[in-house]
């Protein structure tokens, strides 16, 4: 008669807790020496990239380094209350003495004594390269995000090229593509226009396709069993899904639009990026302070009603679950 032997199925003895120790405060140990010799390595690359830098400069970088607020010391009105003149173009007392002060010549005429401030016109100028850029850029992401969303696409060499499309679009900064289309169609909001609905384009898509990605797939495969078309699957099972997220990311891009609008004006692109630019150049110091005032106020503005409207769309509770 044979016994079989207790231990044989008897589980494996746990770990002590001191060798648990031991094995974490080791791994603990081995992370801290990676993390250290990585900022050590980062470090000497730092300095040594700064390094070389100063030497190629031709100013000398550090040596210079202590003149860094004389430029801002310039900008500095020699009168606070021309600020709010050149705001609303209202004459200086020293408008004679040159172009700096000559803030009543930018009033553009609308009706009798009736005028608008030159700033002000410009700041329009520069939300409506913001407002129709972002207007072109959804209404073309919105197609192109369900033919690259993989559980819509009709056909994956398609998801394929529409997904490089998008890719593409938004590979290249603004300010880049605005610069080449200023040099083909000249100075002025059109090459601005052109230059944020591209990017606007590629990057909505981008958004508005990881939305499409994550809806519902029951409408969409009720409306299969009719025999919809793929058109019809997207406009009765998917858009009505999708729409309010896409409404929030569009006045999101909108905001962010309405700054990508200014720095364009900088090299061409019209709006009061490239009176920013002139006024800073040459150190008007008033008139880069009245700019400055009223484009913080407006993307101010602009963000807080996007928010509000965001709110209205998506709800109190989505909103914040987003942010």
């Amino acid at each position: 008669m044979t016994f079989a032997d207790p231990n044989a199925h008897a589980p494996t003895t746990p770990q002590s807790a001191r060798e648990i120790g031991d094995a974490w405060g080791k791994m603990v140990a081995r992370r801290r020496l990676y993390t250290g010799l990585g900022l050590v390595i980062l470090l000497t690359a730092l300095v040594a990239s700064v390094r070389f830098a100063d030497e190629s400069n031709a100013g000398h970088f550090f040596e210079r380094l202590p003149h860094l607020f004389d430029f801002l010391s310039w900008l500095i009105p020699k009168d606070w209350n021309d600020v709010w003149r050149a705001l609303f173009d209202i004459a200086s007392p020293m408008q004679k003495t040159g172009e700096e002060y000559n803030f009543a010549e930018g009033r553009v005429p609308v009706w009798g004594g009736f005028y608008i401030p030159e700033y002000f016109e410009l700041m329009i100028i520069t939300i409506n390269v913001a407002l129709v850029s972002t207007i072109i850029g959804f209404i073309f992401a919105v197609p192109l995000s369900f033919l690259v969303a993989r559980n819509l696409a009709p056909s994956n060499p398609l998801r394929i090229v529409a997904k490089r499309l998008t890719e593409f679009l938004r590979a290249f900064p603004e300010i880049v593509i605005a610069g080449l289309f200023s040099a083909i169609l000249s100075i002025g909001p059109v090459a601005a226009i052109i230059a944020v609905s591209l990017h606007t384009i590629g990057a909505l898509g981008k958004l508005f396709y990881e939305v499409v990605e994550n809806i519902d797939m029951k409408p969409d495969e009720g409306m299969k069993a009719v025999g919809a078309s793929w058109s019809e699957r997207v406009r009765f099972a998917a858009l009505p899904q999708v729409m309010p997220n896409f409404v929030s990311y569009a006045l999101l891009r909108l905001e962010i639009n309405v700054r990508a609008s200014t720095i364009i004006g900088a090299v061409g692109g019209g709006g009061i990026g490239e009176e920013l630019k002139l006024s800073i150049s040459r150190g008007f110091g008033a008139k880069t302070v009245a700019l400055v005032l009223l484009l913080f106020i407006t993307i101010v503005a602009v963000d807080q009603f996007s928010a509000w409207l965001r709110r209205r769309l998506v709800g109190e509770h989505a909103f914040l679950l987003q942010h």
